[in-house]
């Protein structure tokens, strides 16, 4: 708990007012992260190999953006620097700790970028959703890594929802908002990796499935040949009878 509490105590005043009560919610998953270190690493790996292959992929390296870079446990960072330009991390929060690692490495072209990735506010101000409309100007813009993000933006805009006033958001909000940032995806020109999870089970200790979710509200991801499973939530976690695993997808 002093790791954490002084982990949330050095990223405040690094963040921008608006996006300091996210700050609970990464210092939270930093510490899960390290519980759960061995039982992700395959996760993690896989993920870093489906950005790399993308890089392979570019005719040129002179700027990638890494979309929802969060702990960089999934993000092959070093290999990014090393073989790019400039690198540019973009989330709602970026912890101390993260900041003091990337120091620690010298990685002086990786810039950090705060930025809600959702599009929520155009939709409820009653506009189209573009939240990655930002990109288009990003001069030499080779690479866009969408990084574990798009189902945590879901269950985000899920939770902010449930505290709206009626009517001030449409039905399809969530579904819109998914697709708003898989299409900002394939308009941009440049190679992209998309990175997410797209539905997770609730297993009981025996083995048995109690329960199926989908992540992305029916919406279609690209086509994919690389999946594979993550343990997120391990048994004793949350419940001393239930883990929760959930399908990773790369495209």
């Amino acid at each position: 708990m002093i790791l954490e509490a002084l982990n949330y105590a050095a990223t405040w005043p690094l963040t921008t007012p608006g996006h300091r009560p996210f700050i609970r919610n990464s210092v939270d998953l930093w510490s899960r992260a390290a519980r759960c270190a061995a039982d992700w690493r395959e996760h993690e790996e896989n993920s870093k190999a489906a950005i790399l292959a993308a890089m392979a992929n570019t005719r040129q390296r002179r700027t990638a953006v890494v979309l929802g870079s969060g702990l960089l446990r999934d993000v092959p960072i070093i290999e990014l620097s090393r073989a790019i330009d400039t690198v540019v991390l973009v989330d709602l929060v970026h912890l101390a700790s993260v900041r003091m690692w990337l120091a620690s490495k010298g990685l002086k072209n990786v810039r950090l970028i705060e930025r809600d990735l959702s599009g929520y506010e155009a939709l409820a101000a009653g506009g189209e959703p573009d939240p990655l409309g930002f990109l288009r100007q990003v001069p030499y813009l080779d690479l866009v890594v969408s990084a574990n993000l798009l189902s945590q933006i879901g269950i985000g805009v899920k939770r902010r929802l449930e505290r709206e006033s009626e009517g001030r958001m449409p039905q399809d909000a969530l579904a819109r908002l998914i697709r708003a940032h898989l299409d900002g995806l394939a308009g941009l020109p440049a190679q992209c990796c998309l990175l997410t999870d797209i539905a997770y089970e609730v297993i009981d200790r025996n083995g048995h499935v109690q329960d199926r979710v989908d992540l992305l509200q029916s919406v279609a991801v690209p086509p994919h040949q690389t999946e594979w499973d993550w343990p997120v939530v391990l048994l004793g976690e949350q419940s001393r009878d239930c883990r929760i695993e959930h399908k990773v997808i790369a495209a």
